[in-house]
């Protein structure tokens, strides 16, 4: 192992800039630790080694000249395979995009390029970044590093299972209901989703190129790393409205106010009603309250006066009617689909099957959509939205689950998931805690706090006040420091 592939990108960063180490050897670094391990996690699926030697070799020749090409300057990074880049292949996770290769890149891309990234390649993922595994038609089925035996979460499955590993220093994603947040639980490392609409999703898959845009909601862009610096530095590049989306406002980066945990209210909580969490996670997250406590934090047991139910109902709608157009209708993803849903509806115990109810209530909408149905969704999206900005408003931040469980073995989708000596259905046991906040739009970063007694990584919410990313993310590192930050699984 060569301490380079763990080092934090930020540091990389300068390193390569004070010619320490030069942009050439840090790739060669990432490539010995890709060449190693990939073909038993199957996080990478695209790797584009000639094009990164070119471009790190640019890199050095450029820094030997006087010439900087920006704060990521030399640094390998890679891409979730959901987003445009160009002259590399980008499927979605779809069969009908094996060859499709981008004329030009997603906007987040372009600006980690101008930044002066080096783009290893591209990260696997669910079919369509829409599943909790990554498991899609065209590549291996994604690994988690901790047990190869379990999923890395989903829909960034490869991005989690990239950075815990030491493929990748940082990866840009997604998060539409957990998909940054659920692989970094999984794989006990960091994760930012940002305010919904905060980074532009121009040039994001699962819209077909070609299609219009149709999801319009409730998406968004963020990043996973091994660090909260590097969540940070990595907003900071990718946050700003662009112009092919004029509904990204040009709403500035906040400016942290520099509270120390002395300082903070801070509200927690280890389980909601009607969604069980596994214990071992509730005492993880019960264990960060009371180190904070005993730091003299103002930390308060806590659940807001907020309709779960409904925003999981909510939800599910809006999804609907935000996918139903954007979805490939070959007979294959039929044929998956409608598999997925008979599972969904007929496992995992009977009263929370009940109240997951996410068959009927997606096809309900598919069958029978109208402007009116969609319109009475974004309404009372918009009553959820303005519910949890009142009830957060006396805390700093909220500390709750990511999901119900940790990494679950491989399984198909839609099959339930056990919690704690019950069947959850498969949905509800990995987006009940996620799904809240990409409705609400609120940032959320998520940060490793343990393990469970057989290794698995166990990680946290942290949430925090829509538009306040900076604060958020300032108040997140204080807390690591004090629950103890990052470690590699075991042999990487």
């Amino acid at each position: 192992m060569s301490d380079l592939v763990f080092t934090p990108a930020h540091q990389l960063a300068q390193m390569i800039r004070d010619r320490t180490v030069s942009s050439v050897e840090v790739l060669d670094a990432y490539l010995a630790q890709i060449a190693k391990h990939n073909t038993k996690l199957n996080a990478i699926c695209t790797l584009d080694e000639k094009r990164a030697r070119q471009r790190a070799k640019l890199a050095d020749e450029a820094l030997a000249r006087g010439e900087d090409w920006g704060i990521l300057h030399g640094v390998p990074i890679t891409i979730k395979d959901a987003f445009e880049t160009a002259e590399l292949p980008t499927t979605g996770g779809y069969k009908l995009l094996k060859d499709y290769i981008p004329k030009r890149d997603a906007t987040v891309v372009a600006r980690i390029r101008a930044a002066g990234a080096v783009i290893l390649g591209k990260t696997n993922l669910a079919s369509g970044s829409g599943d909790y595994q990554g498991i899609n038609d065209l590549f291996p089925r994604v690994n988690n590093p901790w047990n190869l035996d379990c999923t890395s979460g989903g829909s960034s499955s490869g991005g989690a299972a990239a950075i815990a590993a030491g493929l990748s220093p940082l990866d840009i994603c997604s998060d539409f209901g957990g998909s940054i947040r659920q692989p970094a639980h999984f794989c006990g490392v960091f994760g930012l989703k940002p305010t919904d609409r905060r980074v532009p999703t121009t040039g994001h898959i699962p819209e077909v190129p070609g299609i219009p845009q149709c999801i319009r909601q409730m998406l968004t862009v963020g990043v996973l790393a091994r660090y909260v610096e590097d969540l940070r530095l990595c907003l900071q590049l990718i946050a700003g409205c662009d112009p092919h989306q004029p509904d990204t406002p040009p709403v500035p980066l906040d400016i942290p106010t520099g509270k120390t945990l002395q300082n903070l209210k801070i509200a927690w909580t280890n389980e909601w009603l009607n969604f069980p969490v596994a214990p071992q996670i509730k005492s993880a997250i019960e264990s960060v309250a009371k180190r904070l406590a005993n730091v003299g934090t103002q930390i308060e047991h806590w659940i807001p006066e907020f309709d779960f139910v409904a925003a999981w109902q909510i939800y599910y709608a809006v999804a609907t009617y935000n996918l139903m157009y954007s979805q490939p209708t070959t007979f294959d993803y039929a044929r998956n689909s409608i598999a997925f849903l008979f599972r969904e509806a007929t496992q995992g115990d009977r009263n929370l099957r009940q109240l997951s109810n996410v068959p009927a209530m997606g096809l309900s909408i598919w069958f029978n959509p109208t402007l009116k149905g969609y319109f009475e969704a974004l309404t009372k999206r918009d009553d959820l939205i303005a519910q949890m900005e009142k009830e957060l408003e006396p805390w700093d931040v909220w500390l709750c689950p990511v999901a119900m469980t940790t990494a679950f073995t491989h399984r198909a989708k839609g099959e339930a998931v056990d919690v704690d000596a019950r069947k959850v259905p498969y949905m509800m046991a990995s987006g009940a805690y996620t799904v809240p906040f990409n409705l609400t739009g609120h940032p959320v970063v998520v940060i490793p706090i343990g393990q469970t007694l057989d290794g698995l990584p166990i990680g946290m919410q942290i949430v925090g006040k829509r538009w306040r990313e900076m604060e958020l993310l300032a108040i997140a590192q204080e807390i690591n420091k004090l629950v103890g930050g990052f470690q590699h699984p075991s042999g990487y």
